[in-house]
Protein backbone atom coordinates (compact mmCIF):
# COMPACT_ATOMS: atom_id res chain seq x y z
CA UNK A 1 0.00 0.00 0.00
CA UNK A 2 1.37 3.33 -1.13
CA UNK A 3 1.46 6.31 1.91
CA UNK A 4 0.48 9.69 1.27
CA UNK A 5 2.43 12.19 2.14
CA UNK A 6 0.49 12.92 5.46
CA UNK A 7 1.03 9.64 6.85
CA UNK A 8 3.53 9.04 9.87
CA UNK A 9 4.68 6.21 8.73
CA UNK A 10 6.79 7.81 6.37
CA UNK A 11 10.68 7.84 7.13
CA UNK A 12 12.23 11.09 5.04
CA UNK A 13 16.05 11.09 3.80
CA UNK A 14 17.67 12.82 6.43
CA UNK A 15 21.19 12.26 5.14
CA UNK A 16 23.42 9.87 3.23
CA UNK A 17 26.90 9.12 4.36
CA UNK A 18 29.34 7.34 1.97
CA UNK A 19 31.07 5.01 4.17
CA UNK A 20 33.29 4.12 0.97
CA UNK A 21 33.49 0.91 -0.21
CA UNK A 22 31.71 -2.46 1.38
CA UNK A 23 34.12 -5.68 0.79
CA UNK A 24 31.68 -7.36 -2.68
CA UNK A 25 34.36 -10.23 -1.87
CA UNK A 26 32.08 -11.21 1.18
CA UNK A 27 28.53 -10.34 -0.43
CA UNK A 28 28.94 -10.83 -4.30
CA UNK A 29 28.73 -8.32 -7.20
CA UNK A 30 25.27 -7.17 -8.10
CA UNK A 31 24.23 -5.70 -10.83
CA UNK A 32 24.22 -2.02 -10.03
CA UNK A 33 25.26 0.83 -12.81
CA UNK A 34 29.14 1.68 -12.24
CA UNK A 35 30.33 4.58 -11.83
CA UNK A 36 32.87 6.09 -14.41
CA UNK A 37 34.15 8.36 -12.24
CA UNK A 38 37.73 8.10 -12.13
CA UNK A 39 38.15 9.04 -8.32
CA UNK A 40 35.96 6.52 -7.19
CA UNK A 41 38.14 3.16 -6.05
CA UNK A 42 37.20 -0.41 -7.26
CA UNK A 43 39.05 -1.85 -4.10
CA UNK A 44 39.88 0.63 -1.28
CA UNK A 45 40.83 -0.21 2.44
CA UNK A 46 39.67 1.24 5.90
CA UNK A 47 42.44 3.84 5.79
CA UNK A 48 42.39 5.35 2.23
CA UNK A 49 40.85 8.19 0.81
CA UNK A 50 37.89 8.39 3.57
CA UNK A 51 37.21 12.04 4.12
CA UNK A 52 38.14 13.14 1.10
CA UNK A 53 35.83 10.88 -1.21
CA UNK A 54 33.05 11.35 1.77
CA UNK A 55 33.10 15.03 0.93
CA UNK A 56 32.98 14.20 -2.68
CA UNK A 57 30.26 12.05 -2.64
CA UNK A 58 27.81 12.70 0.20
CA UNK A 59 24.55 13.45 -0.76
CA UNK A 60 22.29 15.88 1.47
CA UNK A 61 18.33 15.93 2.61
CA UNK A 62 18.29 19.18 0.62
CA UNK A 63 19.99 17.62 -2.14
CA UNK A 64 17.95 14.58 -2.35
CA UNK A 65 14.88 16.58 -1.94
CA UNK A 66 15.82 18.90 -5.05
CA UNK A 67 15.93 15.19 -7.19
CA UNK A 68 19.79 14.55 -6.62
CA UNK A 69 20.01 10.90 -6.39
CA UNK A 70 20.03 9.86 -2.92
CA UNK A 71 23.11 6.93 -3.51
CA UNK A 72 24.88 9.24 -6.00
CA UNK A 73 24.17 7.54 -9.11
CA UNK A 74 24.67 9.66 -12.27
CA UNK A 75 21.79 8.42 -14.40
CA UNK A 76 22.24 11.64 -16.09
CA UNK A 77 25.05 10.27 -17.59
CA UNK A 78 23.98 6.57 -17.71
CA UNK A 79 22.20 5.14 -20.89
CA UNK A 80 19.26 4.70 -19.37
CA UNK A 81 16.46 6.31 -16.82
CA UNK A 82 16.30 5.36 -12.99
CA UNK A 83 12.72 4.09 -13.90
CA UNK A 84 13.72 1.86 -16.75
CA UNK A 85 16.68 0.15 -14.57
CA UNK A 86 14.14 -0.46 -11.77
CA UNK A 87 11.80 -2.20 -14.55
CA UNK A 88 14.41 -4.03 -16.24
CA UNK A 89 15.84 -5.01 -12.49
CA UNK A 90 12.27 -6.39 -11.41
CA UNK A 91 12.52 -8.43 -14.58
CA UNK A 92 16.08 -10.29 -14.67
CA UNK A 93 16.73 -10.45 -10.50
CA UNK A 94 16.61 -14.27 -9.76
CA UNK A 95 15.84 -15.36 -6.32
CA UNK A 96 17.63 -17.97 -4.95
CA UNK A 97 15.52 -20.92 -3.77
CA UNK A 98 17.08 -23.79 -1.97
CA UNK A 99 14.06 -26.10 -2.37
CA UNK A 100 13.65 -27.31 -5.59
CA UNK A 101 10.14 -28.64 -5.50
CA UNK A 102 6.78 -26.91 -6.88
CA UNK A 103 5.21 -24.44 -5.05
CA UNK A 104 2.29 -26.72 -5.12
CA UNK A 105 4.24 -29.16 -3.36
CA UNK A 106 5.55 -27.15 -0.33
CA UNK A 107 2.44 -26.25 0.33
CA UNK A 108 0.66 -29.71 0.40
CA UNK A 109 4.06 -30.69 2.41
CA UNK A 110 3.89 -33.50 -0.41
CA UNK A 111 7.18 -35.58 -1.65
CA UNK A 112 10.45 -36.27 -0.12
CA UNK A 113 13.41 -34.34 -0.41
CA UNK A 114 16.22 -34.90 -2.64
CA UNK A 115 19.60 -36.17 -1.66
CA UNK A 116 20.97 -33.45 -3.50
CA UNK A 117 18.33 -31.15 -1.33
CA UNK A 118 19.33 -32.74 1.93
CA UNK A 119 23.32 -32.10 1.32
CA UNK A 120 24.73 -28.95 2.69
CA UNK A 121 25.23 -26.85 -0.07
CA UNK A 122 28.54 -24.06 -0.20
CA UNK A 123 28.18 -21.10 1.77
CA UNK A 124 26.01 -18.50 -0.09
CA UNK A 125 27.36 -15.06 0.67
CA UNK A 126 24.29 -13.45 -0.15
CA UNK A 127 23.05 -14.79 3.51
CA UNK A 128 24.95 -12.47 5.38
CA UNK A 129 22.71 -9.28 6.05
CA UNK A 130 23.32 -8.29 9.71
CA UNK A 131 26.48 -6.08 9.06
CA UNK A 132 25.19 -3.06 10.48
CA UNK A 133 24.01 -1.92 14.31
CA UNK A 134 22.89 1.39 15.47
CA UNK A 135 22.74 2.35 19.22
CA UNK A 136 21.38 5.83 19.14
CA UNK A 137 20.16 8.23 16.61
CA UNK A 138 24.10 9.48 15.83
CA UNK A 139 26.12 6.09 15.97
CA UNK A 140 26.34 3.24 13.77
CA UNK A 141 28.62 0.23 13.80
CA UNK A 142 29.10 -1.15 10.47
CA UNK A 143 32.14 -3.63 8.50
CA UNK A 144 33.90 -2.22 5.79
CA UNK A 145 36.41 -4.59 4.76
CA UNK A 146 38.40 -5.90 7.59
CA UNK A 147 37.67 -3.33 9.84
CA UNK A 148 34.45 -2.33 12.37
CA UNK A 149 33.78 1.22 11.78
CA UNK A 150 31.83 3.40 14.13
CA UNK A 151 29.98 5.99 12.43
CA UNK A 152 29.19 9.35 13.76
CA UNK A 153 26.22 11.08 11.95
CA UNK A 154 26.72 14.08 14.25
CA UNK A 155 30.44 14.42 14.22
CA UNK A 156 30.06 13.58 10.09
CA UNK A 157 32.84 10.95 10.51
CA UNK A 158 34.21 7.57 11.14
CA UNK A 159 36.51 5.92 13.13
CA UNK A 160 37.78 1.92 13.08
CA UNK A 161 36.98 -0.04 16.36
CA UNK A 162 38.63 -2.86 15.54
CA UNK A 163 40.80 -3.76 12.65
CA UNK A 164 40.42 -7.90 12.04
CA UNK A 165 42.81 -8.18 9.27
CA UNK A 166 45.43 -7.90 11.57
CA UNK A 167 46.53 -10.33 15.00
CA UNK A 168 43.59 -9.24 17.50
CA UNK A 169 45.22 -7.80 20.53
CA UNK A 170 43.54 -9.14 23.66
CA UNK A 171 42.67 -7.11 26.69
CA UNK A 172 44.66 -8.30 29.64
CA UNK A 173 41.79 -7.18 31.95
CA UNK A 174 40.20 -10.35 31.39
CA UNK A 175 42.96 -13.45 31.81
CA UNK A 176 40.08 -15.51 32.06
CA UNK A 177 38.64 -15.48 28.71
CA UNK A 178 40.66 -18.30 26.35
CA UNK A 179 41.49 -16.35 23.20
CA UNK A 180 42.88 -17.77 19.74
CA UNK A 181 45.52 -15.52 17.85
CA UNK A 182 43.10 -14.70 15.13
CA UNK A 183 43.95 -12.75 12.12
CA UNK A 184 42.49 -11.74 8.70
CA UNK A 185 38.58 -12.57 9.59
CA UNK A 186 36.07 -12.54 7.66
CA UNK A 187 33.44 -10.92 9.44
CA UNK A 188 30.02 -13.03 8.75
CA UNK A 189 28.07 -10.91 11.38
CA UNK A 190 27.91 -8.69 14.39
CA UNK A 191 26.01 -7.45 17.09
CA UNK A 192 25.79 -4.69 19.59
CA UNK A 193 24.24 -4.19 22.64
CA UNK A 194 25.19 -2.08 25.90
CA UNK A 195 28.84 -1.52 25.17
CA UNK A 196 29.56 -5.33 23.88
CA UNK A 197 30.10 -6.08 20.21
CA UNK A 198 29.90 -9.74 19.41
CA UNK A 199 31.03 -10.50 15.78
CA UNK A 200 31.21 -13.72 13.82
CA UNK A 201 33.41 -15.26 11.24
CA UNK A 202 32.87 -17.69 8.23
CA UNK A 203 35.57 -20.05 9.98
CA UNK A 204 33.74 -20.21 12.92
CA UNK A 205 34.97 -17.87 15.30
CA UNK A 206 33.34 -15.44 17.55
CA UNK A 207 34.91 -12.33 18.59
CA UNK A 208 33.86 -10.09 21.58
CA UNK A 209 34.88 -6.74 22.53
CA UNK A 210 33.84 -4.26 24.97
CA UNK A 211 32.96 -0.56 23.04
CA UNK A 212 34.74 1.74 25.46
CA UNK A 213 38.27 -1.09 26.11
CA UNK A 214 40.89 -1.49 23.93
CA UNK A 215 41.48 -4.89 22.91
CA UNK A 216 39.03 -7.75 22.54
CA UNK A 217 38.14 -9.66 25.42
CA UNK A 218 37.41 -12.63 24.01
CA UNK A 219 38.87 -14.24 20.13
CA UNK A 220 38.47 -17.80 19.24
CA UNK A 221 37.01 -20.56 17.19
CA UNK A 222 33.83 -21.64 18.58
CA UNK A 223 33.49 -24.75 15.56
CA UNK A 224 36.00 -26.49 13.53
CA UNK A 225 33.89 -28.35 11.50
CA UNK A 226 34.19 -27.60 7.79
CA UNK A 227 31.47 -24.82 6.49
CA UNK A 228 31.41 -24.30 10.01
CA UNK A 229 30.26 -20.15 9.47
CA UNK A 230 29.05 -18.33 12.09
CA UNK A 231 26.01 -17.14 10.86
CA UNK A 232 24.28 -15.28 13.81
CA UNK A 233 24.98 -13.49 17.23
CA UNK A 234 22.66 -12.08 19.40
CA UNK A 235 23.43 -10.46 23.09
CA UNK A 236 20.31 -11.00 25.45
CA UNK A 237 20.07 -11.56 29.22
CA UNK A 238 19.24 -14.02 30.93
CA UNK A 239 16.09 -13.81 33.39
CA UNK A 240 18.45 -13.30 35.91
CA UNK A 241 19.74 -10.31 34.47
CA UNK A 242 23.20 -11.73 33.60
CA UNK A 243 24.45 -10.93 29.85
CA UNK A 244 24.85 -13.32 27.13
CA UNK A 245 26.03 -13.80 23.63
CA UNK A 246 24.00 -16.43 21.69
CA UNK A 247 25.79 -18.03 18.08
CA UNK A 248 24.39 -19.75 15.76
CA UNK A 249 26.44 -22.03 13.80
CA UNK A 250 26.83 -24.01 10.39
CA UNK A 251 27.63 -26.79 12.27
CA UNK A 252 23.71 -27.22 13.32
CA UNK A 253 24.52 -25.92 16.88
CA UNK A 254 23.32 -22.92 19.00
CA UNK A 255 25.87 -21.90 21.57
CA UNK A 256 25.44 -19.70 24.60
CA UNK A 257 28.09 -17.96 26.26
CA UNK A 258 28.18 -16.15 29.40
CA UNK A 259 29.50 -12.43 28.76
CA UNK A 260 31.62 -12.10 31.74
CA UNK A 261 33.55 -15.18 31.97
CA UNK A 262 32.82 -16.13 27.71
CA UNK A 263 32.48 -19.80 28.95
CA UNK A 264 30.40 -21.79 26.63
CA UNK A 265 27.25 -22.55 29.50
CA UNK A 266 25.34 -24.38 26.97
CA UNK A 267 24.84 -25.99 23.35
CA UNK A 268 21.80 -26.93 21.37
CA UNK A 269 22.38 -29.54 18.50
CA UNK A 270 19.58 -29.29 16.06
CA UNK A 271 19.22 -31.23 12.39
CA UNK A 272 19.71 -28.93 9.96
CA UNK A 273 22.44 -25.45 9.65
CA UNK A 274 21.39 -22.68 11.97
CA UNK A 275 20.93 -19.25 10.34
CA UNK A 276 19.33 -17.37 12.95
CA UNK A 277 18.11 -16.90 16.71
CA UNK A 278 16.33 -14.57 18.25
CA UNK A 279 15.43 -14.39 21.66
CA UNK A 280 12.23 -13.16 23.33
CA UNK A 281 11.69 -10.03 25.40
CA UNK A 282 11.18 -12.01 28.59
CA UNK A 283 14.35 -13.77 27.53
CA UNK A 284 12.42 -16.80 27.90
CA UNK A 285 11.93 -18.29 24.45
CA UNK A 286 14.40 -18.59 21.80
CA UNK A 287 13.59 -18.86 17.59
CA UNK A 288 15.81 -20.96 15.69
CA UNK A 289 15.46 -20.64 11.86
CA UNK A 290 18.19 -22.72 9.48
CA UNK A 291 17.79 -24.89 6.63
CA UNK A 292 14.18 -26.37 7.09
CA UNK A 293 10.94 -24.48 6.38
CA UNK A 294 10.21 -24.97 9.94
CA UNK A 295 10.69 -22.33 12.69
CA UNK A 296 11.35 -24.01 16.16
CA UNK A 297 10.34 -22.17 19.06
CA UNK A 298 13.03 -23.71 22.34
CA UNK A 299 13.33 -22.86 26.02
CA UNK A 300 16.08 -20.35 26.08
CA UNK A 301 17.08 -22.06 29.27
CA UNK A 302 17.31 -26.04 28.36
CA UNK A 303 17.33 -25.82 24.56
CA UNK A 304 13.87 -27.60 24.76
CA UNK A 305 11.32 -27.63 21.64
CA UNK A 306 8.09 -26.20 22.99
CA UNK A 307 6.66 -25.61 19.47
CA UNK A 308 7.24 -25.80 15.48
CA UNK A 309 6.23 -22.97 13.36
CA UNK A 310 5.15 -24.68 10.04
CA UNK A 311 3.81 -22.63 7.01
CA UNK A 312 7.24 -21.19 4.91
CA UNK A 313 8.21 -22.82 1.58
CA UNK A 314 11.70 -22.50 1.86
CA UNK A 315 14.70 -22.26 4.35
CA UNK A 316 14.75 -19.22 7.27
CA UNK A 317 17.00 -16.58 7.69
CA UNK A 318 15.67 -14.08 9.70
CA UNK A 319 13.82 -13.35 12.50
CA UNK A 320 12.74 -10.76 15.25
CA UNK A 321 10.56 -10.26 17.89
CA UNK A 322 7.95 -7.69 18.56
CA UNK A 323 8.65 -5.97 22.03
CA UNK A 324 5.46 -7.02 23.57
CA UNK A 325 6.90 -10.38 23.07
CA UNK A 326 3.77 -12.20 21.46
CA UNK A 327 4.51 -11.69 17.86
CA UNK A 328 7.33 -13.36 16.09
CA UNK A 329 8.69 -12.24 12.58
CA UNK A 330 10.24 -14.69 10.43
CA UNK A 331 12.13 -14.07 7.29
CA UNK A 332 12.21 -17.04 4.45
CA UNK A 333 13.85 -17.59 1.09
CA UNK A 334 10.34 -18.00 -0.09
CA UNK A 335 10.35 -14.21 -0.44
CA UNK A 336 7.85 -13.68 2.43
CA UNK A 337 8.03 -12.71 6.52
CA UNK A 338 5.03 -14.38 8.01
CA UNK A 339 3.75 -13.06 11.71
CA UNK A 340 3.21 -15.62 14.29
CA UNK A 341 1.15 -15.24 17.80
CA UNK A 342 2.95 -17.54 19.98
CA UNK A 343 -0.51 -17.76 21.90
CA UNK A 344 -1.59 -19.72 19.31
CA UNK A 345 1.45 -21.14 16.90
CA UNK A 346 -0.96 -23.63 14.40
CA UNK A 347 -0.37 -21.00 11.94
CA UNK A 348 0.73 -17.92 11.24
CA UNK A 349 -1.26 -15.07 11.47
CA UNK A 350 -0.40 -12.99 8.74
CA UNK A 351 2.18 -12.97 5.52
CA UNK A 352 3.80 -10.75 4.11
CA UNK A 353 5.30 -10.44 0.64
CA UNK A 354 8.41 -8.60 -0.74
CA UNK A 355 8.86 -7.63 -4.43
CA UNK A 356 11.77 -9.78 -5.64
CA UNK A 357 14.12 -11.21 -3.23
CA UNK A 358 14.38 -13.59 0.32
CA UNK A 359 13.35 -11.73 3.22
CA UNK A 360 17.21 -11.67 4.84
CA UNK A 361 16.24 -9.08 7.83
CA UNK A 362 13.79 -8.12 10.12
CA UNK A 363 13.84 -5.07 12.82
CA UNK A 364 11.02 -3.73 15.13
CA UNK A 365 11.35 -0.32 16.76
CA UNK A 366 12.09 -0.30 19.86
CA UNK A 367 8.17 0.85 20.80
CA UNK A 368 6.82 -1.49 18.31
CA UNK A 369 5.33 1.06 16.32
CA UNK A 370 7.30 -0.06 12.72
CA UNK A 371 9.18 -3.46 11.72
CA UNK A 372 11.25 -2.99 8.66
CA UNK A 373 12.10 -6.10 6.73
CA UNK A 374 14.81 -6.13 4.19
CA UNK A 375 15.57 -7.93 1.03
CA UNK A 376 18.61 -9.23 -0.80
CA UNK A 377 19.35 -6.16 -2.58
CA UNK A 378 17.32 -2.67 -3.63
CA UNK A 379 14.56 -3.21 -1.19
CA UNK A 380 13.44 -1.95 2.57
CA UNK A 381 9.90 -2.44 3.62
CA UNK A 382 8.39 -0.57 6.53
CA UNK A 383 5.41 -2.02 8.08
CA UNK A 384 2.55 -0.06 10.43
CA UNK A 385 2.11 -2.56 12.99
CA UNK A 386 -0.61 -0.47 14.54
CA UNK A 387 -2.45 -0.99 11.26
CA UNK A 388 -2.43 -4.57 11.66
CA UNK A 389 0.83 -4.09 9.24
CA UNK A 390 -1.81 -3.24 6.26
CA UNK A 391 0.04 -0.06 5.87
CA UNK A 392 3.47 -0.09 4.50
CA UNK A 393 6.28 2.36 3.07
CA UNK A 394 8.82 0.89 0.17
CA UNK A 395 12.40 2.10 0.08
CA UNK A 396 13.87 1.97 -3.14
CA UNK A 397 17.41 1.64 -3.76
CA UNK A 398 20.01 -0.22 -5.65
CA UNK A 399 22.67 -2.82 -4.33
CA UNK A 400 23.23 -5.78 -2.27
CA UNK A 401 21.81 -4.49 1.52
CA UNK A 402 24.58 -5.38 4.13
CA UNK A 403 22.02 -4.39 7.15
CA UNK A 404 19.22 -2.33 8.08
CA UNK A 405 18.65 -1.32 11.98
CA UNK A 406 16.53 1.38 13.91
CA UNK A 407 18.14 3.65 16.46
CA UNK A 408 16.62 3.10 19.89
CA UNK A 409 14.89 5.93 20.00
CA UNK A 410 13.16 4.95 16.73
CA UNK A 411 14.04 8.60 15.22
CA UNK A 412 16.20 7.11 12.64
CA UNK A 413 16.74 4.53 10.24
CA UNK A 414 20.03 2.83 8.45
CA UNK A 415 20.27 0.67 5.62
CA UNK A 416 24.01 -0.18 4.61
CA UNK A 417 24.96 -1.37 0.94
CA UNK A 418 27.09 -3.21 0.28
CA UNK A 419 28.44 -2.47 -3.80
CA UNK A 420 32.07 -1.32 -4.57
CA UNK A 421 30.90 1.62 -6.16
CA UNK A 422 27.95 2.66 -4.41
CA UNK A 423 28.92 1.05 -0.76
CA UNK A 424 27.12 3.58 1.54
CA UNK A 425 25.17 4.41 4.76
CA UNK A 426 21.75 5.63 3.98
CA UNK A 427 19.99 7.74 7.17
CA UNK A 428 16.58 7.95 6.97
CA UNK A 429 14.45 9.80 10.03
CA UNK A 430 11.27 9.63 11.10
CA UNK A 431 8.72 12.01 9.69
CA UNK A 432 6.85 14.18 12.56
CA UNK A 433 3.54 16.06 12.13
CA UNK A 434 2.64 18.59 15.09
CA UNK A 435 -0.90 19.13 13.71
CA UNK A 436 -1.34 21.51 17.35
CA UNK A 437 0.50 24.11 15.48
CA UNK A 438 -2.13 24.51 13.15
CA UNK A 439 -4.39 26.05 15.92
CA UNK A 440 -1.51 27.97 16.98
CA UNK A 441 -2.58 32.05 16.05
Amino acid sequence: MALSQNQELEYMVDEYYDTTDFDDSTFGDDESPRSTDPDVSADSDFEDDFEVRKSKLDTSAIEARNGKDIQGIPWERLNFTRDKYRETRLKQYKNYESLSRSREDLEKGTGMLSIDECINLLIFLFQLRNLLWSTSKHDVYLMQNYSVMHWSSLLGKGEEVLNVARPLAHNMKYPGSASQALSRVQISTMAVRDGLMAAGGFQGELICKYLNQPGVVFATKISNGENAITNAVDISYSPTGSMRVITANNDQQVRIFDAKSFVCTNHYAFPWSVNNTSVSPDDKLLAILGDSPECLLADAQSGKVVSNLKGHLDYSFSSAWHPDGRILATGNQDTTCRLWDIRNTSQSIAVLKGRMGAIRAIKFTSDGRFMAMAEPADFVHIFDTQSDYGTCQEIDLFGEIAGISFSPDTEALFIGVADRTYGSLLEFNRKHYHHYLDYVL
